[in-house]
């Protein structure tokens, strides 16, 4: 099957979804499959293989450009493809990522308007290379947040279009309301020439069918997977302190890197408490370091011990997973993936999470960790107490975490459902 995969970059960060849709895409390449790649906005950034297309289509400074002056609307797309050149795009994203998601409401806008928007011209440019060089039997978005280009790409292509629900609600929710609203109906919109749409868990489905008013039963569910290279084998289990508590996401206050800084403390002062230290990495953006800086040396006042890992490569995010003893990400937001669950328990290390979003299926299916009230640092302290005090409990969560990763939620299991779906649409 020849498959396009329309996904976005995230400004230079590591992002979960664009490296949810690189692990796909790989997958489906070694399956056989013809499948595309093809960056949006950005390059891509992740820590394995990166499959993406070296060119990059609704390249960042374009959009921008456009959206600013009608004269960017008119130049000539030689030009416009010096303006995508990947290493000026990765330059002006360490910009970009101090952009607040409330200032781009009528940029959304305007892309969600597609060809009655100003970016119509970065409509054309990715319908000829789909024409012409792509010729896909498939086509599916990253995220809703680019169908904009849905109408004129049925028209052109006739091909069907799938999109992928794994997080647009945390950047609509971040828009002004009267962007916002306006977004919804665009999105309302551009669904109804879309196929169906694939999330990433039962619970994402189901909200995502109310949150924008789609059909549910267009909704398929196919649970995100890991390239399973590098991670697992033997690993000894530590049963004396001092324990080691993580966190491995990106730092910031939608994470809930507060309340992970915060449980820490209560942990500290909890009667009987076992020697521990804590270890956080995961990508740090420079509008989140003064945040960070102040809730880590909260913790240092405490007198608990810390220590901050930056952004690892492949190899060295394993080594990171494997020298927990229990992994938290207290999310305030309602996490739709959990890629990092998948890889704490592929290497042995099992978790404390809010019970919301896709945590509670993804820890009823593997067993692999403890639920706790949301927005609870307490909550989160005596989960860790309680894995803590019970081995045996500890033991179990290793065991099945492990196994059920491996079984159920590989990237070949992630490609073998996707393409199940796909055959549904593919004359």
């Amino acid at each position: 099957m020849r498959i396009a995969y329309i996904t976005s970059g995230a400004a230079g960060m590591f992002c979960g979804s664009c490296m949810k849709d690189n692990t796909l895409v790989s997958a489906l390449i070694k399956q056989g499959h013809d499948a595309l790649l093809i960056p949006t906005y950005t390059p891509i950034r992740t820590d394995e293989d990166d499959v993406s297309g070296q060119r990059v289509f609704y390249g960042g400074i374009n959009v921008y450009l456009e959206q600013k002056s009608w004269l960017f609307r008119h130049t000539p797309w030689i030009l416009d493809r010096i303006l995508n050149f990947p290493r000026l795009l990765r330059w002006v994203s360490r910009f970009a990522v101090r952009t607040q998601a409330q200032q781009l409401g009528a940029l959304t806008v305007s892309m969600l308007r597609g060809h009655d928007g100003k970016q119509r011209k970065e409509i054309a440019k990715l319908l000829s290379f789909l024409k012409s060089e792509a010729k896909p039997d498939v086509i599916i978005l990253s995220n809703l947040l680019i169908s904009g280009l849905v109408p004129d790409v049925k028209a052109a292509l006739g091909c069907p279009v799938l999109g992928t629900l794994q997080g647009d609600d945390i950047f609509l929710d971040a828009l002004p309301a009267k962007d916002r609203e306006r977004c919804i109906e665009l999105i309302g919109e551009n669904t109804r020439q879309i196929d169906a749409c694939i999330a990433t868990s039962g619970y994402y489905a189901d909200f995502m069918a109310r949150y924008l008013k789609l059909p549910r039963e267009k909704i398929h569910v196919v649970p995100p997977g890991i390239n399973m290279k590098g991670h697992g084998g033997p690993r000894e289990f530590r049963n004396k302190p001092p324990y080691t508590i993580g966190y491995f996401a990106r730092i910031c206050p939608e994470k809930g890197f507060q309340h992970f800084a915060e449980a820490l403390r209560i942990f500290q002062q909890m009667p009987g408490t076992p020697p521990f230290r804590a270890k956080v990495s995961g990508w740090l953006g420079e509008n989140n370091r003064k945040f960070f800086e102040g809730e880590m040396a909260k913790i240092r006042t405490a007198g608990c011990e810390i220590e901050h890992v930056p952004p690892p490569d492949h190899a060295g995010k394993i080594a990171f997973l494997r020298s927990l003893d229990v992994l938290s990400v207290p999310t305030v937001y309602r996490e739709p993936k959990g890629i990092y669950l998948l890889e704490a328990w592929a290497n042995g290390t099992p978790v404390v999470q809010p019970r919301h979003g896709s945590f509670p299926e993804l820890i009823e299916a593997t067993g692999g960790g403890l639920l706790v009230e949301p927005n609870d640092p307490r909550a989160l302290a005596e989960g860790w107490r309680r894995l803590f005090d019970d081995p045996a409990l500890r033991r179990d969560c290793v065991a099945n975490g492990s196994a059920v990763v491996e079984a159920r939620f590989t990237a070949e299991q992630m490609a073998f459902a996707t393409i199940d779906i796909l055959k549904r649409y593919v004359k």
